[in-house]
């Protein structure tokens, strides 16, 4: 392992107790506002959850559904890109040292430059992306090509759905230039009103509205892009309200490509692709679906089960460990960054790996619980079902993925995580196209789930070639240790789905309070957790309320 110079570890401890004896209303408001930020991240997720729903009960998984799910994966791609932080990752650090550096001022200068920029760049991109709309549906479902009528429907809705991913990307550099002022509200809130736009547009068919698949299609894809517009027009009233802390109107002007931009580009553009890799993994997986009726739909719908817990370990391991590793890395402390990345890789497979056997053994009555309803068929519930079983392999690797990922993040190594997420989207390619054309939907989720596997084993292998981390003892002690209470869930999961009783939506959350509830207790009782974990959890939460 690393070792710093006793300077270093020096400064390091100074700093740390520069935070921890920082005014009391200082930290509370940094709480405060994490915690805000964790409720909205939940509740874009059920709503997003809730909109999937509603979309499965009213369009199923035909071919219109495929038309438009395909259609809205660009810009969703992009979004759910933006939701972990890549922006933030580039644009906040840098900001921060102008300010520091070079004065408030100069700071809101390059704020405005890269608002400009960015700006100008997504019209012209936009209006290309317009005349290549075909080629892109193509780009991430080549089986359209043998289904003319998806491909010319999944078109069109891409030419209305396309105007979101400008919308969003200039949303997102919005918001990181309110987080780079302690700005956190509105751009934690602002995306709701996508999901909340679209509920609305499906409910109307649900509260008896007569309105044809196409039509209802046409409908989400507009309000999508109407959604996105909305959060670009809520991030940016609340730039103008602050304009005062900026020091000056911060408004659009004439972009220039100075250094302070050409470094953004340096740490914007690669973030992005690194923070997307599971998306990018899914997007792979989309163009093997794409070759089976109904793959496209059924892969959405799994999708939206695997990125639930995959989700929320994301913004949990983004809000405790980055800043954590950051300042260590700042001041070479890099026994106490591996330290804190094998406590987060501990907490994230203790959560992923029983999240990830209950999806792969009962994925069948989850997927009929949650969606069969209205136009969502029984096929449909056995392809999203397989679907499903083999993504949820993936799980544990995925979520150690996010974890490792955050070493390189606070390094500075974007470069690194960057090629490590282009192996693994080449590995998704060819694997969900060798497996998905043998089983199917099964096929397609193992492939994605070999590639999640990959994506770790290169970040793995790219921090322990440098020494800069390696699983420690507790970690796979601890890991050992929770086998029992892994097998004890598998007998409970399987011995509940051979059971009679059908599989509500309050059968299946009791089955999953009560798994959750056997796992924990067996995990304390052979020591995969500790009472005192349990303890230094109840602290930390006494402390936010405090």
């Amino acid at each position: 392992m690393r070792r710093a110079g006793t300077g270093a570890m020096r400064d390091g401890r100074d700093e740390r107790q520069r935070f921890m004896t920082r005014p009391a209303a200082d930290r509370s408001s940094l709480m405060r506002s994490g915690a805000g930020v964790g409720i909205a991240a939940m509740a874009s997720r059920i709503l997003g959850f809730l909109r999937d729903m509603l979309l499965a009960a009213t369009l199923g998984a035909g071919p219109v559904a495929d038309a438009l799910l395909a259609a809205l994966r660009l810009p969703n791609l992009l979004r759910r890109m933006l939701s972990e932080g890549a922006v933030n990752a580039g644009f906040v650090p840098l900001h921060a040292r102008i300010a520091a550096e070079r004065g408030e001022a100069e700071a809101a200068v390059f704020a405005r430059n890269a608002l400009s920029g960015a700006g100008l760049a997504l019209i012209v991109l936009s209006a290309l992306a317009q005349l290549a709309a075909g080629p892109l549906v193509l780009a991430m479902a080549a089986g359209y090509a043998y289904e003319p009528d998806t491909y010319a429907l999944a078109t069109f809705l891409n030419r209305l759905a396309l105007p979101a991913a400008a919308f969003l990307m200039l949303a997102a550099v919005a918001g990181a230039i309110l987080n780079a002022r302690g700005r956190f509200r509105a751009a934690a809130l602002a995306p709701l009103v996508v999901n909340l736009g679209m509920i609305a547009v499906l409910a109307a068919p649900l509260a008896g509205v007569e309105i044809d698949p196409v039509s209802l299609a046409t409908a989400l894809a507009a309000a999508f892009t109407l959604g996105g517009a909305a959060q670009l027009a809520i991030l940016l009233h609340a730039l103008a309200k602050a304009r005062r802390e900026f020091g000056e109107r911060l408004g659009f002007t004439r972009p220039r490509l100075d250094p302070d931009m050409r470094r953004l580009l340096a740490l914007g553009l690669p973030a992005l692709l690194a923070a997307g890799a599971a998306q990018l993994i899914l997007l792979a997986a989309l163009q093997a679906a794409s070759f089976t009726p109904s793959g496209v739909a059924h892969l959405h719908y799994a999708d939206r089960l695997f990125q639930l817990p995959l989700g929320l370990l994301a913004a949990a391991i983004g809000i405790a460990l980055l800043p954590a590793i950051a300042a260590g890395w700042r001041v070479g402390d890099w026994e106490g960054c591996a330290a804190a990345l094998n406590r987060a890789m501990e907490a994230a497979l203790l959560v992923a790996l029983p999240a990830g056997l209950a999806l792969a053994l009962i994925a069948d009555p989850i997927v009929s619980a949650l969606f069969e309803r209205g136009a969502f068929t029984s096929e449909d519930r056995a392809g999203t079902a397989a679907t499903l079983a083999g993504l949820a392999i993936g799980l544990p690797f995925a979520a150690a993925a996010k974890v490792l990922g955050q070493a390189l993040f606070a390094a500075g190594r974007m470069r690194a995580a960057a090629l490590s997420t282009l192996f693994a989207f080449l590995v998704a390619l060819f694997a969900c196209a060798f497996l998905g054309a043998r089983l199917g939907g099964l096929g397609v989720g193992l492939g994605a789930s070999l590639a999640f596997a990959a994506h770790a084993g290169a970040l793995a292998a790219l921090l322990v070639a440098r020494a800069e981390w390696s699983p420690d003892r507790r970690l796979l002690s601890r890991l050992a240790r929770s086998a029992p209470a892994l097998a004890a869930l598998a007998f409970a999961l399987v011995a509940a789905r051979m059971s009679a009783t059908p599989w509500s939506p309050l059968f299946l959350a009791f089955a999953c309070i009560g798994g959750g509830a056997l796992y924990g207790a067996l995990a304390l009782l052979f020591g995969a957790i500790r009472r005192e974990d349990l303890r230094a959890l109840s602290k930390r939460r006494d402390e936010s309320a405090g």
